[in-house]
């Protein structure tokens, strides 16, 4: 009467232990892809800054002197 119980119990506590390795060897890789994707975002900001500068400077040069 309890072999099914057991045997649920059994999947149920293979099924946290297999959960738990998991976790232990894709958090590395979710951290790492979580510090890719913010570099990309560094160099994306750091690029439009210098863009927008850029931008500022044409602009401003396009302009007569008003002297």
């Amino acid at each position: 009467m309890l072999k099914p119980v057991v045997s649920l119990a059994a999947a149920g506590f293979i099924g946290v232990l297999l959960t738990k390795l998991l976790m232990v060897l894709l958090l590395p890789l979710v951290g790492m892809f979580i510090g890719v994707v913010f570099l990309v975002l560094k160099v994306l900001l750091v690029v439009s800054l210098i863009w927008f500068g850029y931008w500022l400077f044409t602009r401003a040069s396009e302009r007569p002197s008003e002297g």
